[in-house]
């Protein structure tokens, strides 16, 4: 389990690397194309704003993009459904731990934002 916020940037590398894998075994029908493009970007945009966050100057600059980072998680959740339910019984099986894994990936960044704007309070 992810104890402190920089334990999860490695996590969502790999996490990106493995729907860039399975985007690579999608067909190449327009609809996946299009779908294809769309959950590349958010999900590598989650880790390049935990390490945006990483850097951070400021708690400010760190919580706004540890939020960002939580945005595009849930947005890469919802591309993945939407992948899940267009295509064929083998890619559902492929895609079962991805669906998990970005479930956590979402709670464990939704959980470090309550963290976060408790302690600014």
């Amino acid at each position: 389990m992810v104890r402190k916020p920089e334990e999860i940037r490695p996590r969502v590398f790999k996490f990106a690397l493995r729907i860039i894998n399975l985007c690579r075994s999608l067909s190449k029908e327009e609809v996946n194309k299009i779908l294809i493009r769309q959950i590349i970007r958010s999900a590598t945009s989650i880790g390049a704003n935990l390490e945006e966050a990483a850097g951070a100057r400021t708690r400010a600059e760190f919580i706004n993009s540890t939020n960002i980072a939580r945005r595009e998680a849930r947005e890469t959740h919802y591309w993945l459904k939407i992948i899940y339910e267009v295509n064929d019984i083998k890619i559902k099986r492929r895609m079962e731990e991805v669906l998990v894994e970005s479930n956590e990936i979402v709670s464990i960044l939704t959980s470090t934002m309550k963290k976060l704007r408790l302690n600014t309070s």
